[in-house]
């Protein structure tokens, strides 16, 4: 059974940061890549940023130059700090890791937390 939380969500003014967090626990041999997704009402879910075991990173072009993803392999975690915020990056955030347990590889989804960017 494997569990991801994230944490770090909330209103932030125009032009703020956030810095998102999720965590993985449970019955884990290793962790592929790690991502953050959104999704805003009425719109499809979307790659925010992305990160490989090896440190290798991908970002969406809405947020490069503003958004960092980072990862803690001994903590099972990965960040996304989102800087200079607006109010388009106002959705429900989600963390996604791909976890290989024995001989099976699988997407394993956080719950979600909301960003919301207004004055």
């Amino acid at each position: 059974q494997v569990q991801l939380v994230e944490s770090g969500g909330g209103l932030v003014q125009p032009g703020g940061s956030l810095r998102l967090s999720c965590a993985a626990s449970g019955s884990i041999f290793s962790i592929n890549d790690m991502g953050w997704y959104r999704q805003a009402p009425g719109k499809q879910r979307e790659l925010v940023a992305a990160i490989t075991s090896g440190g290798s990173t991908n970002y969406a072009d809405s947020v490069k130059g503003r958004f960092t993803i980072s990862r803690d392999n001994a903590k099972n975690t990965v960040h996304l700090q989102m800087n200079s915020l607006k109010p388009d990056d106002t959705a429900v955030y989600y963390c996604k890791f791909t976890i290989q347990n024995s001989l099976i590889l699988r997407d394993y989804w956080a719950q979600g937390t909301q960003v919301t960017v207004s004055s």
